[in-house]
């Protein structure tokens, strides 16, 4: 069991920063003016969405093993209001979010596995915490790649096999010997 867990720790960490680094490479791309563009009336801009993450990681991560997930001090509701100005401003709370999340689950190890963690009084194994994170922030990275993607066009550069390019990758790919790896090693 303890080799599991080392493995899926390992996994699920670099699978956070996989998407970290895909929301990196987006908001590098989003242009100044754009942060609170929205799509359509009612939805979400990147800086609401970066917002929404920042107050869901504080709130999950801080004292992840020893708190509930949903702290009282979050204002969930506040988290949709479009109060993000500026880049600068929309990168700081991305980054205080992302270190909040790592400061939590670096330390973790496989004896940790052996307990639960509160969600709004929901108890989650250590692994059902960390995978609905994990989903959570997918979604929402997701989003941020979409909607950048739909601001900038023509301009847009990918963030993993550009199209057109798929049988290149995989021609690189089954040139090498079959091994062991994440698909993200080499990625970060």
């Amino acid at each position: 069991m303890e080799k599991f867990t080392a493995n899926y720790l390992a996994s699920v960490n670099k699978l956070f920063r996989y998407y970290k680094k895909l929301g990196d490479g987006a908001l590098a791309q989003l242009p100044d003016d754009k942060i609170n563009w929205e799509i359509a009336p009612n939805s979400n801009s990147v800086a609401v969405i970066v917002k929404h993450l920042k107050g869901n990681m504080l709130s999950r991560w801080t004292n992840f093993l020893s708190s509930d997930g949903e702290k009282q001090s979050r204002n969930r509701d506040d988290e949709f209001e479009d109060t993000i100005r500026t880049k600068t401003e929309l990168l700081a709370v991305w980054e205080q979010g992302w270190h909040c999340l790592f400061t939590a689950i670096d330390p973790l190890q496989s004896s940790d596995f052996e307990q639960l963690v509160y969600i709004r009084n929901e108890g989650h194994t250590i692994t059902e915490a960390l995978n609905r994170q994990l989903g959570h922030y997918a979604y929402h990275v997701g989003q941020i790649v979409f909607l950048v993607k739909a601001i900038v066009g023509n301009q847009w550069q990918s963030l993993s096999i550009p199209k057109g390019q798929s049988q290149v990758f995989n021609t690189k790919k089954f040139e090498q010997n079959k091994q062991r790896r994440n698909f993200v090693d080499g990625m970060l």
